[in-house]
């Protein structure tokens, strides 16, 4: 009987923004892509922009269609009654009232159903609400990238990421290897971008707040179980805090996969839309230690 071998993930967080994890994920994924078959998923949601770090604009997907992972209140005012059981009972405060008459906020509505639960004449139905926009591109170098955008002061980012990464299962074809971007911080979207995953890569730099909160983001990679290793980007401009790091790192055996210096050819590697590893070849090695680390570990 054949083995079929499940695609392996790996997610890429940090739980600090601004530390270089898109721009890290990206020479990773061009490491890979060169020993193993893989594809991207962007599920930074909120603000997606490892496509363009490939140089990929928002023209050359291939699909890049609206999508609904919410519902929000519609009201049949011809039906209300004006017994206000809906604005009452609305926890999100969604619901105002004009001329008596339920309107809801814009920006408010979490599609919850309690106000359809509790009207007494049906005068509320929930509605799909498109609230974002999911597609693919192609990489020129060779692989592909899925990618998502939440509509502004929209809601449901946790369930748009797990919209990304089924899209990217769905067409992965014969890929070996899945890598997540995640978005900063701890909340829904990265826990959705964590779950399932066999391999995580957190990213830091030697700051308070850099440390700070990397240790929050283990927190969540722990809970579900999953092995972990850190990169520490621009560990020279605090070696104090790069050593704290270490010795975390050397407490909790977990594996300092590599630190990476300061230098601004990562800046210019963005402003030309090209991951570092590209622009600048003397990175490749670096990237293919990290890279080989942790293909050993899956």
């Amino acid at each position: 009987m054949q083995v079929i071998n499940k695609m392996k993930t790996i997610t890429i967080l940090s739980g600090k923004g601004g530390v270089g994890k898109s721009s890290i994920t990206a020479s990773l994924a061009i490491t890979l892509a060169k020993r193993r078959r893989i594809i991207c998923a962007d599920c930074d949601v909120d603000a997606s922009n490892l496509a363009l770090v490939f140089g990929i604009k928002e023209k050359d997907f291939e699909e890049y269609l609206p999508i609904s992972t919410i519902q929000k209140a519609v009201f049949d005012l011809s039906k209300c009654n004006s017994c206000r059981k809906c604005f009452e009972e609305c926890y999100f405060d969604a619901i105002e009232l004009v001329n008596d008459k339920p309107k809801l906020k814009e920006f408010s509505c979490e599609g919850c159903g309690v106000c359809q639960l509790v009207c007494p004449v049906d005068a509320i139905k929930l509605v799909d609400e498109k609230n974002a926009k999911i597609g693919y591109a192609k990489t020129k170098y060779g692989f592909r990238i899925f990618s998502a955008q939440l509509d502004v002061g929209a809601s449901g980012s946790g369930k748009i990421v797990s919209a990304v990464k089924k899209k990217a299962e769905a067409l992965a074809q014969d890929a070996e290897i899945m890598l997540v971007d995640s978005s900063a911080g701890v909340g829904c979207p990265v826990i959705a971008s964590v779950s399932g995953s066999d391999y995580a890569l957190l990213v830091t730099e030697p700051t308070p707040s850099g440390f700070s909160d990397m240790k929050r983001a283990i927190k969540i990679v722990n809970h579900f179980n999953i092995p972990y290793g850190i990169v520490v980007n621009k560990h020279d401009i605090n070696e104090e805090y790069t050593k704290r790091i270490e010795e975390f790192a050397e407490k909790n055996n977990a594996q300092i996969l590599s630190k990476i210096p300061y230098d601004k050819a990562f800046v210019k590697a963005l402003v030309n839309l090209v991951p570092v590893v590209v622009f600048d070849k003397k990175y490749e090695k670096l990237f293919e230690e990290i890279g080989s680390k942790i293909l050993l570990r899956l």
